[in-house]
């Protein structure tokens, strides 16, 4: 038998990055990792630097997801992702030196700010280089 889908409609700010039915999405939240299957109950999140697979009926897909929003309503769940990329859309030498720059600042002593904007940046930037290797 056949898992029930539902529609996922994943919005970036320059496109509709993906539309489709599906069995089940599994992504990173401010709280942990979520997956989330047809008839999930309605609620709102908060989007943390990490993998995304989408899993449709005839197989997955995985994109890096940066930062956004997730609404989840009985007809659909819908992302608002401030960044999405798909691997073969990675740039890996910009996130190695991304991560590089990050780790740096992270060796300094820096005030809280800058410290809280360089483990974001190591974060996106080791997100990217992980999802990359999926290729």
């Amino acid at each position: 038998m056949a898992e029930k889908s539902f529609r996922l409609e994943i919005i970036s700010p320059d496109r509709i990055f993906y539309t489709n039915d599906v069995t089940m999405v599994e992504y990173n939240t401010v709280d942990g990792e979520v997956g989330v299957y047809a008839e999930h109950i309605p609620m709102t999140q908060i989007i943390a630097p990490g993998r995304l697979t989408i899993t449709e009926e005839n197989g997955q897909k995985t994109a890096a997801l940066l930062s956004g929003f997730v609404e989840i309503t009985p007809e659909k769940v819908t992302i608002l992702a401030e960044a999405v990329e798909w691997p073969q859309n990675i740039d890996v030498a910009r996130a190695r030196r991304a991560r590089q720059r990050a780790q740096q600042i992270l060796e300094q002593e820096t005030d809280e700010r800058e410290t809280a904007l360089a483990e974001a940046a190591l974060a996106r930037a080791l997100v990217r280089l992980d999802t990359a290797e999926i290729k």
